[in-house]
Parts: C-alpha cells; sequence; structure tokens
C-alpha cells in the first residue's frame, strides 16, 4: 500500500500539478499585492472620499465597500488574462499545429535501444581491419 503511494506521488504530473499550484499562489499574491496598492488607492480617489473612498455609509456601523469588491474583479480580470495568454493560447497554438501535422509527436526512446544505436554507433566508426578485443 505504501509503495502504491509512493508510486503515485512520484508521478510526474503529481508533482507538476504541486508546482503550479505553489506558483499560482505566489502569482496570486503579487497580483492581489498589486490591486490593494495601486488600483484600490486610484479607485478610491475616482469614487470620491480621497484614500478612503469606494464606500457607500448605510447607517453608523453599515457601510457598502464597493471598492473592494472593484478591487477583486480587476485581480480576477489580471489572473485570468495572464493565465489564458501565458497557457492557454500557447497550449491551443500546438496542439492545432501538432493536429496539422507540423509539429512532430515527441518520440521517448526506451534506454535499453539509446544504449544500442550507440553500440551500433560506435561500431560503425571503427575501421574494417581494427581486431577485436577477444568476442
Amino acid at each position: 500500500m505504501i509503495k502504491g503511494f509512493k508510486e503515485f506521488v512520484m508521478r510526474g504530473n503529481v508533482i507538476d500539478l504541486a508546482i503550479a499550484v505553489v506558483l499560482g499562489t505566489a502569482f496570486a499574491a503579487l497580483v492581489k499585492s498589486f490591486t490593494d496598492s495601486f488600483v484600490q488607492p486610484i479607485i478610491n480617489v475616482i469614487m470620491g472620499g480621497g484614500l478612503t473612498g469606494g464606500t457607500i455609509k448605510l447607517d453608523e456601523t453599515n457601510r457598502l465597500l464597493f471598492g473592494n469588491f472593484l478591487n477583486a474583479a480587476v485581480t480576477f480580470l489580471i489572473t485570468a488574462a495572464v493565465v489564458y495568454f501565458a497557457f492557454v493560447v500557447p497550449m491551443k497554438t500546438l496542439a492545432e499545429r501538432h493536429k496539422r501535422g507540423e509539429v512532430p509527436a515527441p518520440s521517448v526512446v526506451p534506454d535499453d535501444v539509446a544504449l544500442l544505436r550507440e553500440i551500433r554507433d560506435l561500431l560503425a566508426q571503427r575501421s574494417p581491419g581494427t581486431p577485436t578485443s577477444g568476442f
């Protein structure tokens, strides 16, 4: 049971997924920091109220924070645009080229075949009169 779990975890796609989650989290934090630092103050100034704008006061204790919602919407749009243009478009283009036959499918050569090819090439490089080592 432990061996099966180890094989599952060590598969390439599980490791790639873990890396993608970590990088995605870091990227989301970067975009949130950008929108909090630059976009939110612009929204607040445009909506009135200086750096505390972007709110509607309902009563003494309740406020509608529409500036925060606009900030979250901008964060989402920036993240979605980067994912689309950095990952979806290139993969779609590559898939279309592959479908048309412009990009050959990568062929994975097994280790034993690669070794046999190396031996063949070395034997072909030897001159015909070179004695063997006793085989």
